[in-house]
């Protein structure tokens, strides 16, 4: 498993998005992409798959941009990560297990799908509104992501 840029900016992306709409008006791509220093048509790949997923909703035209469709309450890191096309397995062998010659009788297998749901379940238990309130009560130099 390897977070990859696309999976690491759809975070970041998202957060800025949290950070920025709590007016409830839609935010613009220019300005998420100046905010994080993404590149905006990177950032419109990530929201399309986001809005796909039904995390965010757009609004076009003047004034247009991005809101979350779901309280920052309800969205989770899996949910964005998900939605971004990162795969949270540890191995390989979860998408081929039919393929796998060893499949039923491999003593390592569980470990990793064992550890690929805790992995998953970490992720599935932290919000965005967790994350904001986390990083609202650090100082400045203490927060890390």
């Amino acid at each position: 498993m390897k977070i990859t840029t696309r999976g690491r900016y759809a975070l970041r992306a998202s957060l800025a998005l949290a950070r920025l709409g709590k007016s409830g008006k839609p935010v613009s791509i220019h300005t998420l992409s100046e905010q994080e220093s993404i590149s905006s048509v990177f950032l419109e790949q990530i929201f399309f798959r986001l809005r796909k997923a039904g995390i965010v909703e757009s609004t076009r035209g003047p004034g247009g941009g991005f809101c979350f469709a779901l309280p920052l309450e309800e969205i989770t890191v899996r949910q964005i990560i998900d939605a971004a096309g990162e795969n949270l397995d540890l191995t390989s062998c979860f998408k081929r297990h039919e393929d796998c010659k060893y499949s039923g009788t491999c003593s390592a297998h569980d470990i990793w799908d064992n550890l690929s749901g805790l992995i998953n379940n970490y992720f599935d238990g932290i919000t965005l509104a967790a994350i904001l309130k986390e990083s609202a009560s650090k100082k400045p130099a203490e927060i890390q992501l």
